[in-house]
C-alpha cells in the first residue's frame, strides 16, 4: 500500500511540475519581444532579400556570391597563337 501511495505522490508532483512548466511558457511566449533603440525591425530585414519577380536564377549561391556558377567564364592565362 505504501508503495502505491509513493507512486501516486510522485506522478501528482509530475504533473504539478508539467503544469507550472507549462504556465510560465505560455506566460512568456504572450509577451510582445523586447526591441532595443536602433535595433533592425524585423519587418525590413525580411523583405531586404527579396528580388524581382522575373529574375529567378538556376544558381541562387552563385548569384550572392558565395559559390562560383558553372556557366561563368573561366580565366585563362594562355597566349592565343598568332
Amino acid at each position: 500500500m505504501q508503495r502505491v501511495r509513493v507512486a501516486l505522490t510522485g506522478l501528482a508532483a509530475v504533473l504539478v511540475l508539467i503544469a507550472v512548466a507549462s504556465a510560465v511558457f505560455r506566460y512568456v511566449s504572450t509577451e510582445p519581444p523586447v526591441t532595443a533603440i536602433g535595433a533592425a525591425k524585423p519587418e525590413v530585414v525580411a523583405n531586404i532579400a527579396v528580388t524581382a519577380p522575373g529574375n529567378t536564377s538556376s544558381e541562387p549561391l552563385a548569384e550572392l556570391g558565395i559559390a562560383p556558377g558553372t556557366t561563368a567564364p573561366t580565366e585563362t592565362n594562355e597566349v592565343a597563337p598568332q
